[in-house]
């Protein structure tokens, strides 16, 4: 089972790297497009400003690699900003399109009211019976590092949510084969290492179908 974890110049891969391995996908790191295409799975990680990733996402040439993978119906991991790439919009950079394949936008936390970043750990709940989920325990804590987020009632789709002052967000979704997380898992630990070795099973189940 070819496993593409997608380098395109916006991420620090190593730690998501050493996790996929962990959770027990042999993880291909991928710089060309060309090289990327026809793998079974991949992994868009992405950290940092939203118009500057998807820029350096654009650019590096990888956009229709990725939207041919998910028109396929193979399974697809995002993590962190690569859960906000799949948006229509967001507030960080309104003039950029996202890639639009999740509708909603990317809002960011109200500052009067929180401390921005949302950083540290912080609680799944309503996990709604996520398979990306199984066998996670409604309340586990994982780890974030984001100011903007997937609105709460704007994706109805199987998957977590995290509440940070008044704010309820999706912090982990599924769409069949398609999932993503807007926290880290290769930074949670157990719980991170549990997530990503459901993501290794079911990605196997589907290439196996």
């Amino acid at each position: 089972m070819r496993t593409v974890l997608i380098d395109y110049g916006a991420s620090n891969l190593h730690s998501v790297e050493r996790a996929l391995e962990r959770s027990g996908l042999a993880v291909e790191r991928c710089h060309d497009p060309a090289d990327a295409a026809g793998a079974e799975v991949m992994v868009l990680p992405g950290q940092g400003h939203f118009g500057q990733v998807m820029g350096a996402f654009r650019s590096s040439g990888f956009e229709p690699v990725v939207r041919d993978h998910l028109g396929a119906g193979r399974p697809f991991l995002g993590i962190c900003v690569g859960l906000q790439l799949l948006l229509e919009a967001s507030d960080e950079a309104p003039d950029v399109p996202g890639l639009g394949v999740l509708p909603g936008t990317a809002r960011r936390f109200p500052a009067s009211e929180l401390s921005v970043p949302h950083m540290g750990w912080n609680q799944l709940e309503t996990l709604e019976a996520a398979p990306l989920l199984a066998g996670v325990d409604d309340g586990a804590f994982v780890y974030f590092a984001h100011s903007y987020y997937v609105g709460f009632d704007e994706l109805d789709v199987p998957g977590a949510v995290t509440r940070y002052g008044t704010v309820a967000f999706k912090s982990a979704i599924s769409r069949g084969p398609l999932h993503a997380t807007q926290f880290h898992p290769e930074k949670s630990q157990s719980v991170g290492l549990r997530i990503l070795s459901n993501f290794a099973r079911l990605a196997a189940e589907a290439v196996a179908a």
